[in-house]
């Protein structure tokens, strides 16, 4: 095969993947509505830079290089559609980034089929439709695990320490996976100067990371929602990284196993080596540490997502070579893989238990026995690699994988067809803004339970255009804080005095008898809606309630009854649908 024919069978393992993941995340972009943590990025990155900075100071600094960069994206039409297209972009470098790793440390076919299966994992489609950073950090540790093994095989080592350094930037615990890159070193059996070189490197990065780690430690009060995970938090990520159907997910769990289990596969840069460390690592050691201080959510440790296609493209392919070699009369068994370190070809990773011609030197005169010299290094000192073979029947085979990913994309296809609806995320702003433009009269005082519901009205101005915020000292974007600051609680008490009725819009937790605020203004409007209110009217969207609240005395001038649930016209009141990365109940922005 011409070394051009092998450039356009690699270069089409690629784009392919990266096509299917372009569809996946346009389809069906503008949900209609944005969610909390969205309303957040949506907010903060229409402020200008100057009051980014000053708000990075006091929160969200682990977001700040993501806020920066979408005030530039904003700044070209503020909408929901450009908010999350960011995101599409980066899901759908992380699938090219997925197939390339396949075809450098297998073959073309084993990566069209990696990039495919992450293409069509719901969890991808899911971050790749969500206002926030999560497809840009799996983009950003995908391309870094790629310069890693390039690296290893003697490229320099300056574009991995750039392209970490960035992305842990972009989110501080992708640093996690230079762990994972650690592991894969020690499995490879690197020599030490490819240790010394990727050492330098993650210490380059680890210092750019340290100002902002100093930073957002003072900031932790932001992940105080999070709960301590425990075995359902496990079974739940490995749902979402191999599939929630069970048709999907017991079939990727063999093909993982099959490539773990291949001889030679924790020998060299192989798929095992690169992708087991990387799928396993993250996601352990951030569930440990969450045991003592709780900071794991899943969508943290996406990136980590990549490691499964590329183990189930490597056992598919281990599988293929079995076929190959019971069509071919081999016995029933696939030939092995010599060790990695016998096989002096440089430039690609370690095929995948496909037979390989292993040549014999012959001893001078036919006579004694054929030996195998161990031969030299590449010049380059990096890591031996064997070469492909040319594959029999490789469009036939490729086809036949292409054809099962489109079967586990269509058992699939109603997860992701109900993740492009609003209803699938935690909350929707979008209705709750509707439902007050619909309520409240233009002029009418409005009271946020807690502050952070203010989100609604940042989000979507016109659906406030007119009210009158009660609680609110300072506006968000001049106080550098994400919902405002509001005023104390006599001021407060002082405001409400003069008011026959309110608006209030409040979270569930927030309007039951259960639920203690500890700060002294948020304890302050439910002491005076308590003592001074009563409950005229109710209007009830997935996780806010908006609520018409009348001075007690003032009621006998007003209509009788009590509260409407719901009227024609209003949101329905059925609770949210979890979904990957939902946050805790009236939580600020995520990390």
């Amino acid at each position: 095969m011409s070394r051009s024919v092998v450039r356009h069978t690699e270069r089409a393992a690629v784009l392919v993947p990266m096509g299917v993941m372009l569809a996946l995340g346009l389809w069906g972009l503008d949900r209609g509505g944005m969610w909390r943590d969205e309303a957040a990025t949506f907010e903060v990155a229409r402020r200008s830079p100057a009051q980014i900075w000053h708000l990075l100071h006091q929160v969200d600094a682990v977001h700040g290089l993501y806020y920066l960069l979408m005030h530039g994206v904003l700044a070209v039409h503020p909408g929901e559609v450009l908010l999350r297209l960011p995101s599409v972009c980066g899901a759908v470098a992380a699938t090219g980034l997925v197939a390339a790793l396949g075809v450098r440390l297998c073959r073309p076919r084993a990566g069209l089929w990696a990039g495919l299966l992450y293409a069509v994992t719901p969890m991808v489609g899911h971050y790749a439709q969500e206002g926030r950073s999560y497809a840009l950090v799996a983009a950003g540790v995908a391309g870094a695990t790629l310069l890693l093994v390039r690296a290893a095989g003697g490229a320099g080592w300056g574009l991995y320490a750039a392209v970490l350094a960035v992305t842990c930037v972009l989110h501080e615990f992708a640093v996690l996976v230079l762990l994972a890159h650690a592991c894969t070193l020690a499995l490879a059996r690197v020599p030490g100067r490819v240790w010394r070189g990727w050492a330098c490197a993650a210490g380059a990065a680890v210092l750019v990371l340290l100002p902002l780690a100093l930073v957002s430690r003072g900031q932790s009060a932001q992940v105080a929602w999070l709960a301590r995970p425990d075995w359902h938090s496990a079974e739940r990520l490995l749902r979402e990284f191999a599939g929630p159907s069970r048709a999907v997910l017991v079939p990727y769990l063999l093909l993982m196993a099959a490539a773990v289990g291949a001889p030679g596969a924790r020998r060299g840069l192989s798929p095992s080596t690169v992708a087991l460390p990387l799928l396993l690592v993250p996601p352990v050691v951030l569930m440990a540490v969450s045991r003592l201080t709780p900071l794991y959510d899943d969508r943290y440790v996406l990136y980590a997502l990549a490691g499964a296609p590329l183990l189930a493209a490597a056992g598919a392919e281990r599988v293929a070579g079995w076929v190959s070699s019971v069509r071919r009369g081999g016995g029933g068994r696939p030939a092995l893989l010599p060790p990695p370190d016998e096989l002096p070809c440089p430039g690609r990773g370690i095929a995948c238990g496909a037979p390989l011609p292993v040549p014999r030197p012959q001893v001078p005169g036919g006579a004694g026995v054929a030996l195998r010299e161990r031969p030299p290094l590449p010049a380059s000192g990096g890591l031996p690699v064997p070469r492909r073979p040319v594959p029999v029947r490789r469009h036939a085979g490729a086809l036949a994988g292409a054809a099962l990913v489109c079967t586990a994309l269509v058992v699939q296809l109603p997860a992701l067809e109900a993740d492009r609806k609003a209803a699938n995320r935690p909350d929707d702003l979008a209705a709750v803004a509707a439902a007050v433009s619909r309520a409240v009269r233009p002029g009418d005082p409005v009271l946020f339970l807690p502050s952070l519901e203010r989100r609604s009205a940042l989000a979507y101005p016109a659906g406030f255009r007119g009210v009158r915020d009660v609680a609110l000292a300072v506006p968000a974007s001049v106080d550098g804080t994400l919902y405002g600051r509001e005023t104390g609680p006599r001021e407060l008490r002082r405001r409400l005095a003069g008011l026959d009725r309110v608006w209030v819009v409040g979270g569930r937790f927030a309007l039951r008898p259960s639920w203690t605020p500890g700060d002294a203004t948020e304890a302050a409007k439910l002491a005076v809606l308590k003592e001074e209110f009563i409950t005229r009217e109710k209007y009830v969207s997935r996780g806010v309630t908006l609520r018409l609240y009348v001075r007690r005395q003032a009621r006998q001038g007003g209509r009788p009854g009590g509260a409407t649930e719901s009227p024609p016209g209003s949101p329905g009141s059925a609770p949210p649908s979890p979904g990957p990365g939902s946050a805790g109940p009236g939580g600020p922005a995520d990390r």
